[in-house]
Formats: structure tokens, C-alpha cells, sequence
């Protein structure tokens, strides 16, 4: 019960990340938009959220940095893809490229020296301290819980129940008629493109703020590319995603926690460390086939 509570605390942490880039992504593709620029929205969130939250003693404060970030990687990727109609594989991975560049380089200006830069990190929050397993499993960061019990119910009900998630639909299947019908097609892929980088910034910043109390190059790791293929696997669905975040994460965990279980030691560590993506592969060849793409996606939209 222990060797399973742990495994099960750890697939929540490591899919916290996953959870918010995730449902970032599904809010851009939903709106027709295919945003490359995860991984470097969430390396700029991860680097920006820790700087601001090491010169302000205050990771919420980090955290609230990262958001803005986030915000303006959405808004650039909107301008590139939306007002310009620039290709959208193009500019995403411009966009990473600018954005881990930026990052590195701000990182070296900021923290150059000989010790490592270093923060208090988010606490853990432990409500059912005391119950064994349970509260082995409960022992989570805020940033966890907010992400499995605020944004993502919120996020599925603000595109299936409220208009504004009408007219994100509505302008990723066809971005004609939404435009006959009154819906400024611009104004609402910007807003699903700022959103969507909001998130996947919180996602970044969740490694650097919470889990870590530091920053590293390479800190993401490929986690947006991940993203984009969950999103895929969830067929644009909320709930399907996030399930398809706690897979990936749960095989992880099993890799992480097996490395140091005696008896698992003769395992190479590159094998542990490569399954997780294998497992994204098959899922994804699996269910990806004959996938109802949204009409308008990769579909850059122009008055006539």
C-alpha cells in the first residue's frame, strides 16, 4: 500500500504540468489554432515566474509574472498566426525558439555565479495528514489541486456550456459562418490563444515554483510536445486529455520509483526514462487514427 500510495502522490505531481499545458492546448486547437509554441511558453513561464518570485521573495507572485508571460506568448503567437495569417507550424516553433532563447539568455544575465539561485518553493498542502495511503496520496502542492479541481472543470464548462465557448467552437469548425453570425472570429482566437498561453505558462512555473524552488536549463523537457500529442489522444476533449496527463505521469512515477526499488536495478535508467514517451507513441497511433479534426484547423481565416 505504501510502494502504491507513493506511486499515485508522485503521477499527481508529475502530472500537474501536463494537466495545465494540456488544457491550454485544448482551448488554442479548439479555436482552429495549432499553438507549437507549448514547450517554449512553458520554459519562459518556468524561467520569468522563478525570477520574478526570486526578486519578490513571493512564489504567488512568481506565479502571477508567469501568467502574464504566458499571456503575451499567446497574444505574439495570435499576432503571427491570426493577424498575419503566418504559417502556424512556423511560427508555434518560432516561438519556442524565441522563447527558450530569451529565457536562456535572461537566466544567464540574472543568476550568473557560482552557487545555484534558489528560492523557497510553494508548500505542500496536507489536508488528510494522519490517514495512512490516503494522506500519503492528498499530500499535494496548491497548484495541484487547483489545477485538477478548479481549471479543469472550469475549463470544460466554459467551452461546453457557456457562449464563450460556443463561439470558440464555433470558430475552429467553421469560421464563415461564425462570422455571419456576428462572432468576431480575430477577437476570439486571440482570447483562446492568451488563455491557452496563460495556462501552459501556470505549467512552467509549477516545475520551477513548487517542485523545484529553482531553475535549469532544459527544466520542461519535452513536456509541451507531450502536450500537443495528449491533446490528440484526448480527441480536444478536457476530461479525455487530462486522463491521457495521469497515464503518462503514472507510467513516469513507475519508471522513477522502480530505478531505486531493489531488484529493478539491473533495468537500464534510459529504458525507465524512454517508456513514458513509448506509451505516448502507441496511445497516440492507437486512438489518433480517423480523429474528427476541428473543420477550421490549420486554417488561417480571411474576410472576403
Amino acid at each position: 500500500m505504501t510502494f502504491f500510495a507513493d506511486i499515485m502522490a508522485a503521477t499527481f505531481r508529475n502530472a500537474t504540468p501536463l494537466v495545465y499545458g494540456t488544457v491550454g492546448e485544448t482551448y488554442t486547437e479548439r479555436a482552429g489554432i495549432l499553438n507549437l509554441g507549448v514547450e517554449g511558453t512553458m520554459y519562459a513561464g518556468a524561467f520569468f515566474g522563478f525570477a520574478v518570485a526570486y526578486h519578490t521573495g513571493d512564489p504567488w507572485i512568481g506565479l502571477l509574472g508567469a501568467i502574464i508571460v504566458g499571456l503575451m506568448a499567446g497574444a505574439l503567437m495570435a499576432l503571427m498566426t491570426v493577424t498575419l495569417g503566418a504559417n502556424q507550424h512556423v511560427s508555434g516553433l518560432g516561438l519556442t525558439i524565441v522563447l527558450i532563447g530569451i529565457s536562456e539568455f535572461a537566466n544567464r544575465l540574472m543568476f550568473t555565479g557560482s552557487t545555484l539561485a534558489r528560492i523557497e518553493p510553494m508548500p505542500l498542502w496536507d489536508p488528510l495528514a494522519g490517514l495512512g495511503p490516503i494522506g500519503t496520496i492528498a499530500n499535494q502542492y496548491g497548484l495541484t489541486y487547483i489545477g485538477f479541481f478548479v481549471v479543469v472543470p472550469i475549463s470544460w464548462w466554459v467551452l461546453m456550456k457557456t457562449p464563450l465557448g460556443l463561439s470558440i467552437r464555433a470558430v475552429g469548425e467553421n469560421p464563415e459562418a461564425a462570422d455571419v453570425a456576428g462572432i468576431s472570429v480575430f477577437r476570439i482566437r486571440y482570447i483562446a490563444l492568451m488563455i491557452g498561453g496563460a495556462l501552459m505558462a501556470v505549467g512552467g512555473a509549477f516545475i520551477t515554483l513548487a517542485v523545484l524552488g529553482t531553475f535549469t536549463l532544459d527544466i520542461i523537457a519535452g513536456r509541451g510536445w507531450v502536450v500537443i500529442a495528449l491533446v490528440i489522444f484526448g480527441r480536444w476533449r478536457i476530461f479525455r486529455g487530462v486522463l491521457g496527463a495521469l497515464i503518462f505521469a503514472a507510467v513516469y512515477s513507475l519508471g522513477l520509483r522502480l530505478h531505486i526499488t531493489p531488484g529493478f536495478e539491473g533495468i537500464p535508467n534510459e529504458i525507465m526514462l524512454a517508456l513514458p514517451y513509448v506509451i505516448v507513441i502507441v496511445a497516440l497511433a492507437l486512438s489518433g487514427r480517423n480523429v474528427p479534426y476541428p473543420g477550421a484547423y490549420l486554417k488561417p481565416y480571411r474576410r472576403s
